[in-house]
């Protein structure tokens, strides 16, 4: 079954350390993408794309900088995508799910824990479901570089990324006959 991502119930946050003593968290606005589940609710994989550009850390000025070619570089690499390439169960609708992330045309494997909802019916006759991700990335890794070490020898930006995605999705109509 085919389940079709709501780009405005779904939230793509993330948090790096700013001066080696405090953390800024940001998000993504917008996203898209799909999910596959078994008839009997199995999730078997997942494919999503992140506007690059809708980064928002509630700072205009920082959020320009991250826009730039010193991190994300989103006029070039306008979108970040992920594409499932295993799914492991892991019982009680939790599963690892690995896959490959492009960042700045830069192709690398995660894994995500991954806790899924039972389906249910809106009040408009729509089938939906959630899932909660997380999961952590060293931005070096998609060429995302950009820093500078301070006086006591930290850097100014952390390497290290973590991210929480909280995703609902509605079942795809079946097409009309």
């Amino acid at each position: 079954m085919q389940w079709n991502i709501d780009p405005s119930h779904t939230s793509v946050e993330f948090a790096v350390r700013h001066l080696a003593i405090a953390t800024v968290r940001g998000r993504f606005r917008k996203v898209t993408g799909t999910l596959e589940t078994t008839d009997d609710g199995r999730l078997t994989a997942v494919h999503a794309a992140v506007d690059a550009a809708s980064i928002d850390t509630a700072d205009a000025q920082r959020d320009t900088h991250l826009r730039s070619g010193d991190f994300l570089d989103a006029e070039r690499y306008p979108v970040l995508t992920f594409r499932s390439t295993r799914v492991d169960p892991r019982g009680d609708g939790r599963y690892l799910v690995s896959g490959d992330l492009t960042i700045r045309d830069e192709t690398r494997p995660v894994s995500l824990d991954v806790e899924t909802t039972k389906p249910i019916t809106d009040p408009w006759g729509n089938l939906r479901a959630g899932a909660s991700a997380s999961g952590t990335l060293n931005r070096k890794d998609w060429g995302v570089t950009w820093n500078q070490v301070l006086e006591l020898g930290t850097l100014l930006v952390g390497e290290q990324v973590r991210f929480t995605i909280d995703v609902e999705a509605a079942a795809a109509k079946a097409a009309a006959a």
